[in-house]
């Protein structure tokens, strides 16, 4: 598992290396969710080729996902390498989050295409681990304690029953409703954050995390979308989601929870 992490690694770094493609990066860092038309407008000087040829890169390394809407293809930045890579070499030297995650919950009623290039976090992290496990940490409250801010789920698993993660003290983190569930591969919550004065008002998002199956390892994609535009919800879980799905891979790679830090 080493080796197979070194390799990703230099995969990260080969594509870090070039100015070009950490400009797109930071494109997709300011605005997520960009065709390739729009991403060829930030490099003028470079053609379609060029720039496809630069994605194709920083896919290989998993800090840019693709999602298909309609006709179009949008790509958006994934954090989860360069926070594996952070993790690495600073997680000895963290203290134990104590920060909240934002809740959860929403309604399907009304999506169309134009809802899709509203603003969305999308993230894919590959996890070597098989689909009954990953979503058993994703179920579980003893395994969501270890990686997900100390916070405990709590749901019927049922379509229509209601989602909660609680933290130690008892006191309601997160909340939402079961939209979907299809056990080990699909499952898609809403999202609201009311404990919060800054998000109280916000309406509720959506999680939809997804599991495949890829040889003897799985990938998860996580996409969490349904915002009314960059809302106090939409910032804060940008925040949020990179160390908890870096500490769901280690805990289910090693058995062990990664130490992460807060200032």
């Amino acid at each position: 598992m080493g080796h197979i992490f070194a390799l990703a690694l230099e995969d990260v770094f080969k594509a870090l290396s070039d100015s070009s493609r950490r400009r797109l990066l930071d494109e997709l860092f300011k605005h997520d969710g960009q065709t390739l038309g729009e991403l060829e407008e930030h490099l003028p000087e470079m053609t379609r080729f060029g720039v496809m040829k630069h994605l194709r890169v920083l896919e290989r390394a998993g800090l840019v996902t693709r999602q298909r809407v309609g006709r179009e293809k949008l790509h958006y930045l994934n954090p989860v390498p360069i926070r594996r890579i952070f993790d690495r070499w600073t997680s000895k030297y963290a203290r134990p989050f104590t920060h909240a995650l934002a809740d959860l919950k929403r309604s399907l009623e009304g999506d169309d295409e134009m809802d899709e290039r509203r603003p969305k976090h999308v993230y894919e992290v590959y996890i070597r681990t098989t689909p009954e496990k990953l979503w058993q940490a994703i179920t579980d409250a003893s395994f969501t304690r270890q990686y997900f801010f100390q916070q405990a789920v709590e749901s019927s698993w049922k379509v229509g029953g209601e989602y909660v993660h609680r933290a130690p003290d008892g006191a309601v983190k997160i909340e939402g409703k079961i939209l979907e569930i299809e056990p080990p591969r699909r499952l898609v919550h809403t999202f609201a954050c009311p404990y919060r004065d800054d998000t109280r008002n916000d309406r509720a998002s959506r999680v939809t995390w997804t599991i495949e199956r890829q040889g003897n390892v799985c990938k998860l994609t996580l996409v969490h979308d349904d915002f009314d535009g960059e809302t106090a919800t939409f910032n804060s879980v940008g925040k949020g989601w990179n160390p908890v799905l870096s500490g769901l891979k280690t805990l289910l790679e090693t058995g062990s929870p990664l130490a992460l830090g807060a200032a």
